[in-house]
């Protein structure tokens, strides 16, 4: 039996009190989703830490430094599943340092609104990542 793939990923935001835009990446590749556009982060290593993965994985894909917030939770252990193999777990995060460049994996980075779901949502997202997408701006809208 294969063990499940940990992945971690970022809904980067302007602010982590009064979010109003959310930081969307567009892959390169595997080809299947070049063109799509997904919340960046990547794969746990072994005996690593999600939440470390995810400040490795932020530098060395976007170059930015970040504080993390809540954690989007999918009310599963494992995170939100990606496929059979993989579930990811999404944290809210802001910007600390650096300044965000599509370094590995993506060749373009977009800042959209969150006040308005139909820009988010009209984006051709990773599939598995729609689902996340409709649950963060949930989240953002509803009353603390």
């Amino acid at each position: 039996m294969t063990s499940l793939i940990h992945v971690v990923g970022a809904a980067v935001v302007d602010s982590l009190q009064t979010p109003s835009r959310l930081l969307v990446a567009r892959r390169t590749a595997p080809p299947q989703f070049a063109g799509m556009w997904e919340f960046p982060g990547g794969k746990v290593e072994s005996g690593e830490a999600a939440e470390a993965a995810l400040h490795r994985e932020l530098a060395e894909e976007l170059g930015v430094a970040v504080r993390l917030g809540a954690e989007l939770e999918s009310g599963q252990t494992d995170g939100w599943p990606l496929n059979t193999r993989a579930a990811m777990r999404v944290w809210f995060a802001e910007i600390t340092g650096g300044e965000p460049r599509p370094l590995e994996d993506h060749d373009e980075l977009r800042w959209v609104s969150l006040g308005d779901d139909g820009e988010a949502l009209n984006l051709p997202w990773i599939p598995a990542d729609f689902p996340i997408v409709r649950a963060l701006l949930e989240r953002v809208a509803a009353p603390a």
